[in-house]
């Protein structure tokens, strides 16, 4: 079995209302490269969401006394929290520095995945703009797979990721935010192992480990490549959605 994992060099800045898919297809067709069947393509949110003009000018913002509230126990910009509040469903922790929220996708996350590096707006002070995730992620990805499948006339799968922290652990890792035409989880309870033992409660976040992947091959700074084409993904492509990696509240033992 072999993996490749493909970044598509020079791909271009995106600006709101830009269409992924036509920017994607003379991408690939600028690296030489067709879609195959079976293929993936990986997407950072930053493009997924500055297409579909989710920018927002911190000035913009109005203040709620929440917002004020959190602002002074993690001072940071109220407008910024008030923003991250918007987002969320629940604020899970707050102190000096951080603020860890239930998005409204359903995962928890610093900050509610709001992002202000790589960002800029069209007016104004640019370090005044702020990138908010896109709303519907798993729609998203199923329009661009939808448009991609009909030019090229193939079956792909599309991963939209972006970078979150973990709480155990040190450092940031790519996970899965939207997806269409793959498998986010892949159950192999029954399956046996290598000495016939029949697996009980295995199963594989496929999507995140793809995602942990293409992120390393986008990098996180100035590396500007934001697509990476995947062949070889080992399992099956079928339609999913995030739902399948968000563990419900009740049976979540850390919380």
């Amino acid at each position: 079995m072999t993996l490749s994992l493909i970044p598509l060099q020079g791909f271009p800045l995106i600006h709101p209302g830009d269409k992924l898919p036509e920017i994607i297809a003379a991408a690939l067709e600028n690296n030489g490269l067709a879609l195959l069947n079976g293929d993936i393509l990986v997407l950072a949110q930053k493009i997924v969401s500055k297409s579909e003009g989710r920018l927002v000018n911190l000035s913009s913002v109005k203040l709620s006394e929440e917002a004020l509230h959190y602002a002074a126990i993690t001072d940071k910009n109220p407008r910024l929290i008030e923003l991250i509040l918007s987002e969320s469903q629940e604020v899970l922790r707050a102190q000096k520095g951080i603020i860890i929220v239930q998005h409204k996708l359903g995962f928890i996350s610093a900050n509610a995945g709001i992002d202000h590096s790589n960002v800029d707006g069209p007016w104004g002070d640019p370090d005044d703009w702020v990138l908010l995730l896109p709303e519907n992620p798993d729609a998203s990805a199923r329009a661009i797979r939808q448009a991609l499948e009909d030019r090229f006339e193939v079956k792909i799968g599309v991963l939209i990721i972006d970078s979150h922290g973990r709480a155990w652990r040190n450092g940031t890792v790519g996970v899965t935010i939207g997806l269409s035409g793959l498998p986010a989880l892949v159950d192999l309870r029954g399956e046996s192992d290598l000495f016939n033992y029949r697996l009980r409660v295995t199963q594989v976040a496929a999507a995140d480990e793809l995602a942990a992947g293409a992120s390393l091959m986008m990098g996180q700074a100035h590396e500007g490549t934001p697509v990476v084409l995947v062949r070889g993904f080992p399992y099956p492509l079928r339609e999913s959605h995030l739902d399948e990696l968000i563990r419900p509240k009740e049976r979540d033992l850390f919380r």
